[in-house]
């Protein structure tokens, strides 16, 4: 796998520190272009312990932040497996954030393709162009190398003519942001902690095994961040570990 950069950290919290260095350093130009800072955010417990740690962080500029989810459950925003009920609870009940700029993916419709076309169509109303570009795209891996609800074998993986479908794991639909649309992004970083993660960050980063997160190839920059603990198996010098 070519074309990313790879930090790694002793333990999470100096891993969660850095992510939210980069969420600042993302937002500051995209404020000062266009006035505003748009992110998508991922599902999973690495990234919501950043959420809670962003909710406490001074100085977020929230008033010109705009908020995506780059996949949900399909399940309603109250459920405990609701990816925007984490985020609602972790950080969203504890800033100050314009309600007009969080945007959750709708599950509602009792049809996911439905509701996959109609945030497809609430993201061409923000965004200009072809495909939006997103100033920081949020994800994390599975242990079977899914990102978003890009899963592997999915018909999902071959979307290119749509900026939001469904995904599938196992029985259960989801909706998920597509491969052009992540690709698109300015910036692109992957938060990965724990021993579990070991094995298939060693395949993604050092093979060319075609998971689906292998595709995540931004215009803009890809960025891995993991502790030392899911790099455990990666052929790395001491030199590349961050304080």
């Amino acid at each position: 796998m070519q074309g990313f950069q790879l930090e790694i950290f002793p333990e999470g919290s100096a891993l969660i520190q850095r992510a939210i260095q980069i969420w600042q350093q993302s937002a500051a130009p995209a404020i000062q272009e266009r006035g505003r800072f748009t992110v998508a955010l991922a599902g999973g417990s690495t990234p919501k312990k950043l959420y809670v740690a962003l909710a406490q962080t001074p100085g977020i500029l929230w008033q010109q932040t705009w908020l995506f989810w780059g996949d949900e459950r399909y399940v309603p925003p109250d459920h405990p497996d609701s990816n925007y009920r984490m985020v609602q609870e972790a950080m969203l009940d504890q800033i100050e954030i314009p309600e007009a700029q969080v945007f959750p993916m709708p599950t509602q419709a009792g049809d996911p393709a439905q509701d996959a076309s109609q945030y497809e169509a609430q993201l061409k109303q923000l965004f200009s162009g072809d495909w939006p570009q997103l100033d920081l795209v949020l994800l994390g891996i599975g242990e079977d190398g899914h990102t978003a609800s890009l899963f592997p074998g999915t018909t999902a993986l071959a979307v290119q003519d749509r900026w939001v479908t469904v995904g599938q794991k196992d029985e259960d639909p989801r909706l998920t942001l597509t491969y052009p649309v992540l690709n698109q992004a300015a910036q692109v970083v992957f938060l990965v902690t724990g021993a579990n993660k070991a094995a298939i960050i060693k395949e993604v980063l050092t093979t060319e095994a075609h998971l689906p997160c292998q595709a995540v190839k931004p215009q803009g920059r890809l960025l891995w961040l993991l502790d030392t603990a899911a790099a455990a198996q990666l052929p790395l010098q001491t030199g590349l570990i961050k304080a």
